[in-house]
């Protein structure tokens, strides 16, 4: 053998040997593995369909909880026939997933008040940015009402004065 030979045996370029290195492969093996398989029996079947059963009606039941416990609350009550979305939301998120219910009310047409008493400053930052992202997208409007409290308008809904000072003029000190 050559020098050069050995070198392609030795990084296994040399195609003369390759081709049966695959040869102690048993394929029958794979024959009998897949005639073990078996079905399940009629109980293991049964079962199965019952936990099936729970878990959509576990499913349901608590998306009917989760629609009772909403975090939405209008503030006008009365609707007017002539003006349908004027209605105002009041959302007080607890979790950055709470911004899909913001964005989701405003592209409805609503008004949100969003209350972020009580959050950690990082969620707060977090849904601020989304919503302003939000607002802007669809040329809405986002306004800082207090430390805490803030306006978000869809497109169509204009905000005239300057309700930071307004709330400053009242001097109440859980607004400022």
């Amino acid at each position: 053998m050559s020098i050069i030979d050995k070198f392609l045996d030795v990084m296994r370029l040399n195609d003369d040997d390759y081709e049966f290195d695959n040869d102690d492969y048993d394929y029958d093996d794979e024959e009998e593995y897949e005639a073990k398989e078996k079905r399940p029996s009629r109980r293991e079947r049964k079962k199965e369909e019952q936990e099936q059963q729970t878990a959509a009606t576990f499913d349901i039941s608590e998306k009917q909880r989760q629609k009772q416990q909403s975090k939405i609350t209008p503030i006008n009550r009365n609707r007017r026939q002539g003006q349908p979305g004027m209605e105002v939301c009041v959302i007080k998120p607890t979790t950055i997933e709470d911004e899909i219910e913001i964005t989701e009310t405003l592209l409805n047409g609503r008004t949100v008040v969003i209350n972020m008493e009580g959050l950690s400053v990082d969620i707060a930052q977090r849904i601020i940015d989304f919503t302003s992202g939000a607002t802007f997208a669809m040329h809405g409007n986002l306004q800082k009402i207090s430390n805490y409290i803030f306006l978000a308008t869809p497109n169509g809904v204009d905000i005239s004065g300057d309700i930071q000072g307004l709330m400053e003029s009242f001097d109440l000190p859980g607004l400022n």
